[in-house]
């Protein structure tokens, strides 16, 4: 058994997850606690290759979204088995910004993919590694797309995608808040980013006894 602590980030784009990741990280530092960043996909030498091909190269375009779900996967497992594993080995927190969940929501009920072949590859990829909390955090749409404007870069692939695609994201992770209410938990992140750390920081608590 795992002695350390996987926390996930999830939500959909301009959320606010790397700021909070941040804020905590630095927290538990500042506490003496070793705490690790991750990202998905992403993470690791190959996976940020995947990343760079699935979210911003232009052959991507158009991609299947069984093809997409392939790629996700394949950054996971390397990222499970190379880092989150071992560190987990030696009691350190991680903090990962996105993981299977994402995948449910982007592949699943964003692209329409078949929820069970969407979960059996996610298996595939992490094998028994579980998040011991997922923060889900919730931002209003209109927020959203003032955030995403005021960026100083060109949209990937997944911000450039249509309300519709999002609105079906956001239920997809709904539905997973519902399904797992203990460990997925929904944020309200429309707030200062002290006062959602707070909020962050109050569901981390704890865990840390």
């Amino acid at each position: 058994m795992s002695r350390g602590l996987l926390i996930t980030f999830e939500g959909g784009e301009a959320c606010g997850k790397s700021t909070q990741i941040a804020l905590l990280a630095e927290r538990l530092r500042s506490s003496g606690r070793i705490c690790t960043v991750l990202r998905e996909p992403g993470g690791t030498p190959l996976g940020e290759k995947i990343r760079h091909l699935v979210k911003e190269d232009p052959v991507s375009v158009g991609m299947a979204p069984e093809a997409e779900l392939l790629l996700m996967n394949a950054s996971r497992a390397e990222l499970v088995r190379r880092v989150i594993r071992p560190a987990l080995e030696r009691g350190e927190i991680l903090l990962c910004d996105r993981f299977w969940d994402s995948t449910v929501a982007y592949q699943g009920h964003g692209r329409g993919l078949d929820l069970g072949m969407v979960r059996s590859v996610i298996a595939a990829a992490v094998g028994d590694v579980r998040p011991n909390l997922t923060l889900w955090l919730r931002v209003d749409p209109v927020e959203a797309a003032r955030r995403l404007a005021g960026r100083g870069h060109s949209a990937d692939r997944f911000e450039s995608e249509k309300a519709a695609f999002f609105d079906r994201v956001e239920q997809g992770y709904a539905a997973q808040a519902v399904a797992e209410p203990n460990r997925f938990r929904a944020v309200e992140a429309d707030g200062s980013r002290e006062a959602v750390h707070e909020r962050i920081w109050g569901l981390v608590t704890p865990l840390l006894s």
